[in-house]
């Protein structure tokens, strides 16, 4: 969904033989700490990366059938809304599994980098 391409696409061929596709959006090694972010903040932050990821998609597709077929009401977002919500429940659940298993000794975690 990169709107440009970059000179880091390739592939290679893994230890064990499997071919991989590798690729590096951008080189860019800085995170948005978003836990130090007021609501305002929040909200500026998301707007952009709401923007970023159209923009991405319409590159996929014909950006005007797409907002005709979503059209003007509000149906869409709410579901994409709710979609979220759910996910971010469903985010939260599955990271208290990992952090119980890694507790229990089931999953085995590496700290080194």
């Amino acid at each position: 969904m990169q709107p440009a391409s970059d000179l880091f696409l390739g592939w290679g061929t893994g230890p064990k033989g499997r071919q991989f596709h590798l690729r590096q959006l951008r080189d860019v090694k800085v995170s948005p700490l978003v836990e130090t972010y007021d609501a305002e903040m929040l909200s500026i932050y998301a707007g952009a990366c709401g923007w970023v990821l159209a923009r991405a998609h319409a590159k996929a597709g014909d950006p005007w059938a797409i907002s005709g077929y979503l059209g003007s009401q509000d149906e869409f977002d709410e579901a994409m809304g709710k979609f979220a919500l759910a996910y971010a429940d469903q985010v939260e659940r599955d990271h208290a599994a990992l952090t119980a298993a890694v507790r229990a000794g089931t999953i085995e975690v590496n700290l080194e980098r």
